[in-house]
């Protein structure tokens, strides 16, 4: 077989003109966006001069990002660069793919595209060698998404994913990301936080794959298509909504068919840009990243009055019972031998466990913003900051349901969006606290939260105070598509300005922290774990277990098994945490008067 045709391409009367491919649906233009023949990274180095092999590795997953130095020219122009891409398969010539996926060995290596911890390092790597050496830093965005696998959360691939993106937002370099074909999920958003951000004309840029949002909306993966066309996923809607800067034009058609026009047009919008980025001193690079992200995103305000109308102290905590020294037992616990257990359980065993069933792992309760502000803040020390305060979502989309859904959450949490922000002191001691309701919509991040975020950090560096971060979510909003992923950025480059302010970031981690919330404000500054939390990492446990068909290990995910794999240092229960910061805070400034002696 020599060539690989999609169903519409067989069609009578199609044609690969921009009229056709426009008359397709969303989802098959999310097809398009990944044919197998279209360029892949390595196809565009032929674009480069002096190309060279960096930091190669045989590690498993890590050529799924490929790292090069080269230059690129034009007229009398060059640039040293630094190229970091996503290689989603060995070769775009179908027929020799076709032939060297019939070895199991290398379907394995290539393992269907998805960057493994092991590559991300290789971009880490890639990210500070190019600044040593001075390089441009070029991505090429090439995934459909992040490893979802057991051992890649054993490697620490969120905090790997979010490392890569705090190294882009504080790059002394410039740099330029381009979306050659499909941009999906954590995979795309760990190298997409870049100066500029350019896609090609046929590209796709997204949260979630249509079949996973499918899933979730109409609890069937069969209305792909209509989640592709609601969650407006190409190129030119990305270009529309803010969330990418420039279209690479596929003017001769689609760049599968057209691979040489293709290349010559990436060539020659790449040079623009770089050419114009690197018009800017470099003691102005990270000044001129935070204006660029500070306007990234579209949120709604809201009046006092309306929030009046639902705002109201809601807290989860389960206390201590007045009479009795049992509580009552969760329903359907099953003990190790497959027994229900229906007998109380001792209140003051459940609060040392932090509410975490003994026997099967359940959490009774997840607390509320109110709560951590309870236990962690002195007492009434909290007041909302009236820059975050009036910040509501905004439905870009029109994502079904999605209004209602926010009425409902503003009633249930008393919060009019699932983040605050305000002043507060610990032990006198000021600082700002910022916090997340589980219980508006998961948690989930938003253009809400990072712009919050974005507010909360400029603030913390005015008053020269601490800045605290209570993370807890199951990843970025679906509703808003990938705008709400491309906030994750936008926040990194936030509190990589508090940190060069000279003030400690503390973050907070609290169960579930997964995907978005864990690559962004999870992988930043001094983490603290809530003790006996669970569901912390980048996949969550039921996507790995679909994924991979067998169960994750017993404690998979919880601050324990963390801890076993070395990435937790400091736990709390939710009412130790405040000594617990005040030590941290303490600590960072004796660390400051030692450097300032």
């Amino acid at each position: 077989m020599k060539h690989f045709y999609l169903p519409f391409e067989k069609k009578e009367g199609f044609s690969y003109s921009r009229e056709s491919i426009e008359q397709l649906s969303e989802y098959e233009k999310y097809q398009l966006s990944f044919h197998p023949e279209r360029p892949k990274h390595l196809d565009y180095l032929t674009v480069f001069d002096n190309v060279k092999e960096c930091l190669r590795n045989d590690r498993h997953g890590s050529c799924i990002i490929q790292t090069h130095r080269a230059t690129l020219r034009q007229g009398d122009k060059e640039f040293p660069v630094m190229l970091i891409g996503q290689q989603s398969a060995p070769t775009s010539n179908f027929k020799e793919l076709h032939q060297l996926m019939k070895n199991p060995e290398l379907i394995r290596k290539w393992n269907q595209g998805m960057p493994t911890p092991a590559a991300f390092e290789k971009a880490i790597k890639a990210i500070t060698l190019a600044e040593k050496e001075n390089r441009t830093i070029i991505t090429v965005i090439d995934t459909a998404g992040a490893d979802p696998t057991e051992e890649s959360e054993g490697g620490g691939i969120a905090w790997k994913i979010g490392r890569c993106m705090q190294l882009l937002a504080e790059s002394s370099v410039p740099t330029v990301s381009v979306i050659i074909n499909r941009g999906c999920s954590g995979g795309a958003i760990a190298l997409t936080g870049c100066d500029a951000v350019l896609a090609m004309e046929y590209s796709t840029y997204l949260v979630i794959s249509p079949e996973a949002c499918s899933s979730i909306l109409f609890r069937t993966r069969d209305k792909a298509s209509l989640a592709a066309e609601i969650s407006q996923i190409t190129a030119r809607e990305a270009l529309k909504n803010g969330i990418v800067d420039d279209l690479i034009l596929e003017n001769e058609g689609p760049a599968h068919q057209f691979p040489e026009a293709a290349k010559q047009s990436f060539k020659d919008t790449l040079f623009l840009w770089i050419d114009k980025l690197n018009q800017t001193p470099k003691n102005d690079i990270f000044r001129k990243r935070l204006e660029r992200w500070s306007k990234t995103g579209q949120w709604e305000t809201i009046t006092e009055e309306k929030i009046r109308s639902f705002e109201k102290h809601v807290s989860l905590f389960i206390p201590k019972p007045k009479k009795v020294l049992f509580v009552a037992r969760h329903k359907n616990c099953i003990d190790g031998a497959g027994k229900k257990k229906l007998d109380p359980v001792l209140y003051s065993k459940l609060f040392a466990d932090n509410f975490v069933c003994e026997t099967c792992g359940h959490r009774y309760v997840r607390l509320s913003a109110h709560d951590y502000i309870t236990f962690i803040l002195d007492e009434g020390s909290f007041t909302e900051h009236p820059e975050t305060r009036y910040i509501v979502d905004k439905d870009i989309l029109n994502f079904p349901d999605y209004a209602d859904k926010i009425l409902e959450a503003r009633q249930k949490t008393g919060a009019a969006s699932s983040f605050l922000t305000g002043d507060g002191a610990i032990h006198g001691e000021p600082v700002v606290f910022c916090a997340t309701n589980f219980n508006f919509l998961g948690g989930s991040f938003c253009m809400s939260t990072a712009e919050k975020i974005f507010r909360a950090c400029r603030i913390a560096i005015e008053r020269q105070t601490p800045l605290i971060i209570q993370a807890t979510g199951g990843g970025a909003r679906m509703h808003e598509g990938c705008s709400s992923m491309v906030g994750l950025p936008k926040m990194h480059v936030a509190l990589s300005s508090v940190e060069k302010a000279g003030l400690p970031v503390i973050t907070i981690i609290t169960d579930p922290t997964l995907g978005g919330v864990a690559i962004g404000m999870g992988s930043r500054g001094i983490k603290l774990f809530e003790h006996n939390a669970g569901n912390i990492g980048f996949s969550g446990k039921r996507v790995i277990e679909q994924y991979t068909g067998k169960p994750t290990t017993k404690d998979f995910q919880t601050t324990w098994w963390l801890q076993q794999k070395g990435f937790v240092e400091n736990t709390a229960r939710p009412w130790e945490m405040r000594e617990e910061i005040l030590g941290i805070i303490q600590m960072h400034k004796t660390k400051l008067d030692l450097q300032e002696a």
